[in-house]
C-alpha cells in the first residue's frame, strides 16, 4: 500500500534532518523517501544539523513544516528554544514535528510528549511510530493550509 499523495498542485515543502550531534540518519532517510513518495517537496539536511540550519533552510525554501528527528537521547536539549528561533526568523506559523528517541532513559511517553508540545512543537512522535501514521497526521495538519510556495 502506497502512502497518500499530497493533494495540491503545488507541493508542500518540508525540511527534515537529524538535530544536534546525532549521526543516526537511516530512519530520517526512510521518512524523507516516504514523504517524497507521498508528493511532498523534501529538503533533507542530513545528520549533525544545528537548529539554526533548520531555520535557515525553512526560510530559504518557504517551507511549510520542519520535521526534526533525534535518536541519541539528547533531543530535549537540542530542541530547547526551537519555536522561539522560528518566530525570530518570521516563521510564526510553521508546523513543527519532532520524533525519535528524544530523551535519555525510560520515561513515560505522555510526559515526554507534553514537554515537547510545551516547547512549541505541534506534534511529538514516540520511538517506533510507523511512517504511515506520521504521514496521516501530517496530511491532516496540512489539509487546511495552502502551500507557502503557492502564496508567494
Amino acid at each position: 500500500m502506497s502512502a497518500p499523495r499530497a493533494a495540491t498542485a503545488t507541493p508542500f515543502t518540508l525540511v527534515t534532518g537529524v538535530i544536534g550531534a546525532d549521526t543516526h540518519i537511516v530512519g530520517n532517510r526512510i521518512l524523507s523517501m516516504a514523504l517524497e513518495e507521498a508528493g511532498y517537496r523534501v529538503v533533507s539536511l542530513g545528520a549533525l544539523t544545528p537548529a539554526g540550519d533548520f531555520i535557515r533552510a525553512a526560510v530559504e525554501t518557504a517551507a511549510d513544516a520542519i520535521l526534526v528527528s533525534s535518536l541519541y537521547g539528547q533531543g530535549e536539549l537540542d530542541c530547547r528554544g526551537f519555536r522561539e528561533l522560528c518566530i525570530e526568523a518570521g516563521l510564526d506559523d510553521i508546523l513543527l514535528y519532532v520524533g525519535g528517541n528524544l530523551v535519555v532513559g525510560k520515561q513515560p511517553w505522555d510526559d515526554v510528549e507534553r514537554r515537547f508540545l510545551d516547547m512549541g512543537f505541534d506534534r511529538a512522535f514516540a520511538p517506533g511510530t510507523r511512517v504511515p501514521e506520521a504521514l496521516a497526521m501530517l496530511g491532516a495538519d496540512l489539509a487546511a493550509r495552502t502551500p507557502k510556495a503557492a502564496r508567494q
